[in-house]
């Protein structure tokens, strides 16, 4: 990887003194984002783990009651987005700001065994996931302050493989400890990661990150530059809108798709067997994730966005024709390991794509969060869409509909959206 400084913006501050640039930025992010994997969405299904089989037969939990805590908090995320890309597009101080959520995130999290009442965990939930909402436009915006335009689409796809990465070997440790502590061991390893990622972050010196650049801003933050909120900045650029829609539709089509596969195989396994294969799936979807992020970042410029976000659609419909052949548990898993391909250059994309859309607007971050609102939108129809389906037809008619859905991606994107980089391929 060619040395951090090479890329670097070369705007300086208003007081015109260059800061001074600190070598090790690129391998901090590198662990930052690692460490972060496993705090950024909280406990994620381990949520669901703990309360119905630790809380539940003492205090009253159920799938009910743990469903209807999932849905408050990820409303409360959902609303949250767009003003958590509004703050990191005004903060001077970016790394300060993810010590401060991933400090929050914790905390709302590893409250949860000294408290009991639905009230008080659905705000610890809630907390947490107006926090998580801060992860993504924050590191995006470190990352594009650091390394500059030019470099940030490579620098996406490095962040994107260490997080996946940190995802698997937080997977992986989760699942171990457990087998031997209990399922309140996960609260301590989420406790040890935060302490990583803050002192992680420490080491990320705010004056190597141009704040300016790191909103997409052409002119400086101190001038009278014109700034319209996260949705008019939406609204009023077509191709922003449809890459909201795009978003929309590939969460619609992907976000159930894992917890369709889970419940099928619940239902031809058992469920024990079925946990564990569902973390295999986990497992094996985010070590696949790793190189492909790797490549999108490294390729982007070369073949441009459009080709491969239609590769990602293409495997995303394949993923759900492939999964109706047979129910045999290890095809399942198999081809659940192809989200890999999707969701990581997808994930790598995301916000290269916007950052390339909302160039010299200096509103990067908030158009972010307004993007993630919709495609967040889209993973919450997602479960609803599958179960009912599910439940009046079948397994097979539940991931064709899905294949359909990410069919309708496929051409929307081939039709209505413009290729973003210059040297890509229309």
């Amino acid at each position: 990887m060619a040395t951090l400084s090479a890329s670097l913006p070369s705007r300086h501050p208003p007081g015109g003194k260059a800061p001074h640039r600190h070598a090790p930025a690129g391998r901090t992010l590198d662990a930052l984002n690692f460490f972060l994997a496993d705090v950024r969405d909280g406990l994620g299904p381990y949520l669901a783990i703990y309360l119905v089989a630790v809380r539940g037969p003492t205090h009253g939990w159920n799938e009910a009651t743990v469903g209807l805590v999932l849905t408050i908090a990820g409303i409360v995320g959902l609303i949250a987005q767009t003003p958590a890309g509004s703050l990191i597009d005004k903060s001077r101080n970016k790394p300060r700001i993810v010590m401060v959520a991933a400090l929050l995130v914790t905390l709302a999290s590893m409250s949860l065994p000294f408290v009991t009442g639905f009230t008080v965990v659905t705000i610890t939930q809630s907390v947490a996931a107006v926090a998580g909402a801060i992860f993504a436009p924050a590191i995006s915006a470190i990352t594009l302050g650091l390394v500059g335009p030019k470099m940030f689409a490579k620098r996406v796809g490095r962040n994107e493989a260490f997080n996946h990465a940190g995802n698997a070997v937080s997977a992986g440790l989760a699942g171990v400890l457990a087998w031997t502590f209990g399922p309140v061991v996960v609260f301590w390893l989420m406790g040890a990661l935060t302490v990583a990622s803050i002192v992680t972050a420490t080491r990320l010196h705010n004056d190597d990150i141009d704040n300016a650049v790191a909103r997409g801003l052409d002119c400086e933050p101190d001038a009278d530059c014109d700034e319209p909120s996260g949705w008019k900045t939406l609204i009023e650029n077509r191709p922003l809108m449809t890459f909201a829609v795009i978003a929309f539709l590939f969460h619609l089509a992907n976000a159930a798709m894992l917890t369709s596969v889970s419940q099928l195989l619940a239902r031809t396994v058992g469920k024990d067997q079925a946990t564990s294969l569902t973390a295999a799936c986990i497992v094996a979807a985010q070590l696949v994730m790793v190189p492909v992020a790797i490549f999108v970042g490294r390729h982007a410029e070369r073949l441009g966005t459009k080709p491969l976000f239609l590769v990602a659609f293409g495997f995303l419909a394949a993923r759900g024709a492939l999964y109706t052949l047979s129910d045999d548990p290890y095809w399942l898993v198999g081809v659940q390991a192809l989200d890999g391909v999707g969701a990581g250059i997808f994930g790598a994309l995301f916000p290269v794509v916007i950052a390339d859309l909302t160039e010299g607007s200096g509103r990067f971050n908030v158009s972010q969060g307004a993007v993630a609102t919709t495609q967040g939108l889209g993973a919450a129809l997602s479960a609803t869409l599958a179960g009912s389906i599910i439940v009046w037809a079948g397994y097979s008619a539940n991931f064709l509909t899905l294949a359909a859905i990410a069919g309708a991606g496929f051409l929307l994107y081939m039709i209505a959206m413009p290729e973003t980089k210059k040297g890509g391929q229309v």
